[in-house]
């Protein structure tokens, strides 16, 4: 039996649920009035001591990284909330904008308090209108009721939040490439180091947290990092929203502990498989995490380490079904043109090879594949993303991690559903 409570999506079928007088009326802003009584450092403890790991794919722990905020640095510091949600799968973060515009903003002012910002934005994703505008009413309410502004509740502190809408480009999810489109100029990431904490927006410190990240915070300040940390796992404890969508009866957004059974998510709370088909693959993190096969998506937990221990990872939490009716090869074209159309042509591996990866697979599915085809599709995505092997933490030829978010998928349908592969090459040309 199901008896976890939502955290962060308990009200929001609730009428006006997106509007400051019922944030209110539920405690909203009340963890703002705590922290803003705290010392900065204390409430960068808290979150540190909560083991919050970021909800925005790469799932690193969001107090640490507060924490590489330089101390003795006298340029501003910046705190960019990445509302750019474009990973194929994932719509957790348009929900929480929607209809709880005010628990995520009060998430930022927290996390702005604790590294020492006063002015911070919102990158949202450009066909997000309707979330522009509404975030654009939660500004002015918090405005005209100075929980932003000057002297925040009679405090000393000061902050102001700017929108910045995108223009649809997925690459401008990975944070530095959010960055420099923040700055006027092209979605290109940058190497790192320096990271964005010691040079980021305009050359200064900048943290980059996401939408579920920050959603996260006052409830962590009111609760105590020891709750969060009875949530699931040790090692990424808390809420997480997972998305399901797909060959499923109930796809949608569903709040669970981290930790919960894959098995659990697709056959309960998404409701199974239409008209009795079989299960036959699974995306467990968005599109650009690697393939599960219904035997693996079986017995899995939705955690960060158990999901890398199957070679694949939690990413985004966007769960995407996929029936017995699906062609593999197919969909592995499906997600290999949408990386060649979203590739920012900075890195040879990754501009070149995505074209590739298209052109080989367009030409196996109309019949003009070659016996060589299906080593050069590996050979092609290694030489993109790199080898998989999450055991060493280290892998990738390309400046951020988009060779990997293609590398992975491609190298995954291949190597797990190679007989469907195989199918499309010439009979007489297979070699025994």
């Amino acid at each position: 039996m199901n008896t976890f409570k939502p955290v962060l999506t308990e009200h929001i079928d609730q009428k006006d649920c997106h509007t400051l007088s019922f944030y209110k009326s539920i405690g909203g802003y009340t963890a703002l009035e705590k922290v803003l009584t705290m010392n900065p450092d204390h409430v960068t403890q808290e979150v540190k001591d909560s083991n919050l790991r970021g909800r925005g794919g790469a799932g690193f722990s969001t107090g640490m990284k507060w924490g590489f905020i330089p101390k003795d640095s006298n340029k501003p510091k910046y705190l960019i909330n990445n509302a750019d949600e474009s990973e194929p799968g994932t719509f957790k973060d348009r929900l929480l904008m929607n209809k709880a515009p005010h628990q995520m903003l009060e998430g930022m002012i927290i996390a702005a308090y604790a590294i020492g910002c006063h002015t911070s934005f919102i990158y949202i994703r450009g066909e997000f209108y309707q979330e522009y505008k509404l975030l654009e009413q939660t500004i002015a309410e918090a405005y005209d009721n100075n929980i932003l502004g000057q002297n925040i509740l009679g405090s000393n502190y000061s902050l102001d939040v700017v929108i910045h809408r995108g223009a649809g480009a997925y690459i401008c999810g990975e944070e530095t490439g959010l960055l420099e489109s923040l700055e006027g100029k092209r979605g290109w990431p940058r190497i790192k180091p320096p990271f964005p904490a010691i040079e980021g927006y305009l050359q200064s410190p900048t943290i980059v947290n996401n939408v579920e990240t920050l959603s996260c915070l006052p409830h962590i300040i009111n609760r105590g990092a020891s709750w969060f940390k009875s949530i699931g796992p040790e090692k990424g404890p808390g809420p997480r929203l997972f998305c399901i969508s797909g060959s499923v009866n109930n796809p949608g957004v569903f709040e669970e502990p981290m930790g919960v059974s894959l098995k659990d998510l697709i056959f309960d709370r998404a409701g199974g498989i239409p008209d009795d088909k079989q299960l036959k693959a699974v995306f467990p993190g968005g599109s650009s995490s690697a393939i599960l096969t219904a035997n693996e998506a079986m017995d899995v937990m939705m955690d960060f380490e158990e999901l890398v221990e199957k070679g694949s990872m939690l990413g985004s939490a966007g769960i995407i079904v996929m029936d017995e009716t699906v062609n593999m090869v197919q969909a592995c074209l499906n997600i290999a043109r949408f990386y060649a159309h979203e590739s920012c042509g900075q890195c040879t591996p990754c501009r070149e090879g995505t074209s590739w990866l298209v052109m080989m697979l367009t030409r196996l599915i109309n019949g003009g594949g070659k016996p060589g085809d299906i080593d050069m599709l590996f050979e092609i995505a290694d030489n993109i993303g790199g080898l998989i092997d999450f055991s060493k933490g280290s892998f990738g030829k390309t400046i951020c991690p988009f060779g990997e978010a293609v590398a992975w998928p491609v190298r995954s349908f291949v190597e797990k559903f190679k007989g469907e592969f195989m199918e499309y090459l010439p009979q007489e040309k297979v070699v025994a």
